[in-house]
């Protein structure tokens, strides 16, 4: 959309790239200011500049090799806190604009241009305001302005931004070498002067630093300002921040964690998390605080993950490398989180045998039909219902490749795979339904699940009836009704309140003509689903 001065137009909330182009042989510089709702700049941090060309928080990047005729100036605009209320986008040049030709701004979402100004014959001012993203709603707009400053430091300035008139502006020489870990953005010694601290963005360095700060007990380990001592020190401890920086701490831990928890719950990359510990490391906070802050929320995540994972009856690998992700990444350990890595493991150990990854077992003493292997060889208990009364037969289960046997010391049975209908297992026993009512199974083994998914395995291999990778059962709930259970229910036991070792659960049971639909779901915990079994 072309704009006039003054005009604002909706953007995509997503990475959105700046570009200042022009036709003459100027060298025009961008900039951006980060403001709050009060229009001014909360620090010199928020300042995105060539001394500085990446705001700490990763929503602003200045282009520092754009192409010739261009300065370029990359938006993120979900990675902006909620304390910020707009970016202001500033151009610069050396002797005034009135003498740049063909001057405009364009605003692209990935290479489709959403937005572009044509500025003009600007004043011959050294530096423009050339518009500014500003929250609208719940989303983003753009307004195109050409409000002109007396210079660039003049200008930033109205912003709250304090910088250096006479400073050379010219980028930081290539020939600085980098940290030894240049991947990380940290506090680094100054190439230039290592009594100082200099903030290396991951990419180049800043012209953010910091005095060394001494490192004993006498004195702030985060701003090194002597600390008091108090009588009784000696005795309970010292609190290891200045008062001061305790309470920066914490009011900055308020801030950041609901965009942690947003990330976390947004099951975010890993360039999205070093950008968040990042920031913690630009403010010199302990990231031992801010796992603590999130250790409640990285709970629930994890149980809601498993939860949701196994309503749909099949544990991927993806699954387990989420699971795993997240608990390397905020360093969780504990009986909780070892419960819920078991479950994971032993539920993809299930959706494998039911995919055809089955177990070999010896064939000693046994008499088979040519080709034929065994996958299972354990005890079991053949339950026939009589009319006095069930029958129970102790003998051994054998399941192989072409068919299932039961043999016992008084009976023995054997069925095809032809016959088989299905197989399940509900209330501790496994129950094998054939095309005829006398042909069918119970079978009581130690490990109920376990047989039943290598039983169904085999089923599907002899009937290739494989599932494909991706794809669901007939039990399987839809993840939009999934959420919308989880929320209603706050993700916990509707019976007892335990948050713990969830499940979702039919209130009328699918074999009794139940549906898959959030009237007819609940979430229960284990123990409050045995409990209530296949009832209503």
């Amino acid at each position: 959309m072309k704009l006039t001065l003054g005009g604002r137009t909706t953007v995509p909330t997503s990475l959105l790239t700046v570009v200042l182009s022009w036709r003459s042989e100027h060298a025009v510089r961008a900039q951006a200011v980060l403001v709050g709702d009060h229009g001014r700049a909360r620090s010199d941090r928020d300042f995105v500049w060539f001394d500085a060309p990446r705001h700490v928080s990763q929503a602003v990047t200045l282009d520092r090799e754009p192409a010739t005729g261009t300065a370029r100036l990359s938006v993120s605009l979900p990675r902006t806190g909620p304390e910020v209320a707009g970016i202001v986008v500033i151009g610069s040049v050396a002797g005034g604009f009135a003498e740049v030709a063909g001057l405009r701004l364009t605003v692209f979402d990935h290479d489709h241009p959403v937005a572009w100004f044509e500025v003009g014959t600007p004043e011959p001012t050294p530096a423009l305001v050339l518009g500014e993203f500003t929250r609208a709603d719940d989303g983003w707009e753009f307004r195109a302005l050409a409000d002109a400053g007396v210079s660039l430091a003049g200008l930033v300035r109205e912003f709250g931004v304090r910088i250096d008139p006479a400073r050379v502006v010219e980028a930081e020489p290539r020939r600085t070498p980098p940290p030894p870990d240049s991947e990380r953005a940290d506090w680094h010694p100054d190439p230039r002067d290592p009594s100082r601290l200099r903030w290396w963005d991951g990419t180049t360095w800043t012209g953010a630093t910091r005095p060394v700060p001494p490192q004993d007990s006498r004195h702030c380990p985060r701003c090194g300002i002597p600390r008091r001592r108090l009588f009784g020190a000696a005795l309970f401890g010292s609190a290891p921040l200045c008062r001061e920086c305790a309470a920066e701490t914490a009011e900055y831990l308020r801030g950041w964690r609901p965009r942690a928890e947003r990330a976390l719950r947004g099951r975010t990359s890993h360039d999205d998390w070093d950008s968040l510990w990042a920031a913690l490391r630009y403010q010199r906070i302990d990231r031992t605080a801010a796992r603590d802050l999130l250790r409640p929320a990285a709970h629930d995540h994890l149980e809601r993950l498993v939860a949701f994972t196994f309503a749909d009856g099949v544990v991927d690998q993806a699954d387990m490398d989420d699971f795993e992700d997240t608990v390397a990444e905020l360093s969780l350990s504990g009986p909780v989180i070892e419960d819920l890595r078991r479950r994971l493991h032993r539920g993809r150990l299930l959706t494998r045998l039911r995919s055809g990854e089955l177990p070999q077992q010896p064939t000693t003493g046994l008499h088979l039909d040519t080709d034929e292997r065994i996958h299972l060889n354990l005890p079991a208990v053949h339950i026939r219902r009589m009319a006095r009364g069930p029958k129970r037969t102790e003998g051994r289960l054998i399941v192989s490749n072409r068919k299932l046997r039961f043999t016992g010391a008084d009976a023995g049975t054997e069925m095809p795979w032809a016959r088989v209908v299905s197989v399940t297992a509900a209330d501790g026993l496994v129950e094998v339904s054939a095309t005829s009512a006398r042909g069918g199974a119970i079978l009581e083994v130690a490990d109920p699940e376990y047989v039943a998914a290598a039983m169904e395995g085999a089923l599907r291999i002899a009937k290739r009836l494989t599932l494909t990778p991706g794809r669901r059962d007939t039990r399987s709930i839809p993840p939009d009704v999934k959420a919308v259970v989880w929320q209603r229910d706050g993700g916990k036991c509707v019976e007892c309140g335990d948050s713990h070792y969830l499940e979702f659960d039919h209130i009328i049971p699918i074999s009794r003509g139940g549906a898959t639909s959030p009237a007819n779901l609940q979430i229960l915990c284990r123990a409050c689903n045995r409990t209530k079994g296949a009832h209503i």
